[in-house]
């Protein structure tokens, strides 16, 4: 007797997409493995995502197009499409609207989890522009216990899950959720699969099976650089989940890593100058994850950076007294 293939859904939200839109559903159209959905929600877009999503849904009856009442934000936008899913639905695989998927991607990551029922996330390696990402795991091996890829990442050795487009997730880990992605937090993907690493393990398709793709235009960038918001969210979650993951040793060492490298970046931005709006970004996000901004270690690592790296110093020094050399 034949096990039936699971169902795996593919979920597409989207805001003003058009540019790549076409491409990602593409992708999705012509996987080798078959047994699929596409879930699309179209978060209130002014352009052309809407037309185009529906012309893939005209064409083939497994995608479904969503259309969001009223603009909204990120988060809840996934948190809709995953609420869209079929009840039927085996697996997770969250494609991003300006990415694609190679051809045997499904197939490859469902072979995994036939041969390793265990695994409840599933990756494999990305090319996220010209570069390949989620890499670092030992060549040929398919399954890894989850609370060993959690340590690895967080001790800064890994990073296997670089975007939410490179992993595929066991639709019974979300299911017991109230909400997939907690609202507010940008890293909520990250976030996520230390959660489902606590109690699953983590399968690997030692095979390039998405594309990422990097933009200036994209959401994370955005909302990124201005503040370095991801210094922040990733000392967070480091402070929230190294307790979970390593032992009292490697949390103390790594913690030590995170605090020099967070006041390097806080000394430059002093000389730098920096607005009102940065200053309390960080001096709030700091004090949240309990470790309170101190101005004496500003200061100790700016002293060090007058040691250390003088030319910098005294270019943006002079440059914010007015003075501009060649």
């Amino acid at each position: 007797m034949n096990t039936p293939e699971p169902l795996i859904s593919i979920i597409t939200p989207v805001h003003n997409g058009e540019q790549f839109l076409a491409e990602c559903l593409d992708s999705v159209l012509s996987q080798s493995y078959e047994h699929w959905e596409c879930v699309i929600v179209n978060n209130g877009s002014s352009d052309g995502t809407a037309a185009i999503a529906a012309r893939f849904c005209d064409t083939d009856n497994r995608f479904r197009l969503y259309e969001t009442e009223t603009l909204l934000p990120v988060i809840d936008n996934h948190n809709f499409a995953v609420s869209k899913i079929s009840k039927q639905s085996s697996f997770c695989k969250i494609l991003h609207a300006d990415d694609f998927l190679f051809p045997d991607c499904l197939m490859e990551m469902v072979q995994v989890t036939v041969a390793n029922p265990g695994a409840g996330v599933i990756g494999a390696y990305s090319l996220a522009g010209e570069r390949v990402r989620c890499d670092g795991l030992p060549y040929g091996q398919h399954l890894f216990p989850g609370r060993e890829i959690g340590r690895l990442t967080l001790l800064g050795k890994i990073y296997p899950f670089w975007s939410p487009s490179s992993t595929m997730i066991r639709m019974d880990l979300i299911r017991r959720r109230k909400l997939f992605y907690m609202p507010e937090r940008l890293h909520a993907d990250v976030e996520v699969m230390y959660e489902f690493l606590q109690e699953t393990d983590f399968g690997f398709v030692p095979r390039i099976l998405t594309f990422i793709r990097e933009h200036a235009e994209s959401e994370t960038s955005r909302q990124v650089k201005p503040l370095n918001v991801s210094l922040w969210s990733n000392f967070d979650l480091f402070v929230r989940y190294g307790p979970e993951f390593l032992s009292d040793e490697e949390v103390a060492w790594r913690l030590r890593q995170h605090l020099a490298g967070y006041y390097r970046f806080l000394a430059e931005s002093a000389v730098v100058g920096r607005n009102k709006e940065f200053w309390d970004f960080h001096s709030q996000g700091l004090k949240k994850a309990g470790y309170p901004l101190s101005v004496m270690r500003v200061t100790g690592a700016i002293m060090s950076m007058v040691v250390c790296r003088p030319r910098f110093f005294a270019k943006h020094a002079l440059r914010r007294l007015g003075i501009r050399g060649k």
